[in-house]
């Protein structure tokens, strides 16, 4: 059973009508697809990387799957005051330590919120409607504390403003009537967020005092060049964090800037050029005229 690349919504702003929309909660987790096939369970995440050994709780399928093989589609969360962290599950994701696996567990529990079944004892349903494949998921799926199911609204309206008003991070609109189509991304589903995020390379860093404090951020762009879309300092970054990005980015400085837009910054603080390895993901009201982000704000190194 190979891995896929998920199916993805397209971003809007209006709301859809019709019965054949439903709305669900957009979970600020990581995309993650469960692989059960011969009793063995494998996690993927949606750039095809593997995440069985950080997430040991989904490993025993019998305890929240009647199926003897499936594919799940969800997002892997971590709450925070009883909401969802991009930061902190991203601590476990990114664990590469596992002696601390366990002390990290109970730290950082995690819920893995199932919206979709691509698979199922034996057979593909992705091409069955998704109206079908969600009576099917609630059939097999046994909710408890690490696995639920996501669940759906015909008020998208009203689950649109609630979540505003929780400060969630938005909302996915899915047609009840659409296929699942392994790769793509169409407006049969589409998602519509409180603010904008991307995720974004750092090409430079600012320094205060010894430790780094400011990320130059870049992206590519169509004809395949690096440009400068901001610099952020500001976010969800622990003083520990920012003390393990000084570490790493000694490895990769480099000598000229990797921006083909952007040479010199407006800083006094120490500077450094470094090879557009490390991603971040980035929060942000829009952008601007010049092309770069308004108000971005780190959530998390990916």
């Amino acid at each position: 059973m190979e891995p896929i690349i998920p199916f993805e919504p397209m971003i809007t702003n209006d709301i859809p009508a019709g019965e054949q929309w439903i709305a669900q909660v957009k979970w600020d987790g990581t995309r993650m697809l469960t692989y059960c096939q011969n009793g063995q369970v494998k996690l993927f995440n949606r750039k095809l990387n593997e995440r069985t050994k950080q997430y040991p709780e989904i490993h025993n399928y019998r305890e929240y799957c009647r199926a003897d093989s499936f594919i799940f589609d969800g997002e892997m969360i971590a709450l925070q005051d009883g909401k969802p962290s991009f930061y902190n599950v991203m601590k476990r994701d990114r664990i590469r330590k596992f002696a601390n696996l366990p002390l990290l567990i109970a730290e950082v529990p995690i819920i893995y919120m199932v919206f979709d079944l691509l698979y199922c004892n034996g057979k593909w349903i992705v091409d069955q409607p998704l109206s079908e494949r969600q009576a099917m998921l609630a059939e097999v799926l046994l909710p408890n504390a690490a696995v639920q199911m996501v669940e759906s609204f015909s008020d998208k309206l009203g689950l649109y403003q609630a979540c505003m008003d929780k400060e969630l991070e938005g909302v996915v609109f899915k047609n009840l009537t659409s296929a699942y189509t392994i790769g793509g991304k169409d407006a049969r589903w589409l998602k519509r967020k409180k603010e904008s995020d991307l995720i974004a390379y750092v090409g430079g860093v600012s320094y205060r005092g010894n430790v780094v404090n400011s990320l130059d951020l870049g992206i590519w762009n169509k004809e395949n060049e690096f440009v400068y879309i901001g610099s952020a300092g500001g976010g969800k970054l622990s003083v520990r964090d920012w003390k393990d990005v000084t570490h790493a980015v000694q490895q990769i400085i480099q000598f000229d800037s990797p921006f083909s837009n952007y040479r010199q910054p407006e800083t006094n603080l120490e500077h450094h050029w470094i090879q557009p390895v490390l991603q971040v993901k980035v929060a942000f009201l829009e952008w601007t005229q010049s092309h770069t982000l308004r108000q971005p704000i780190i959530q998390a190194f990916v």
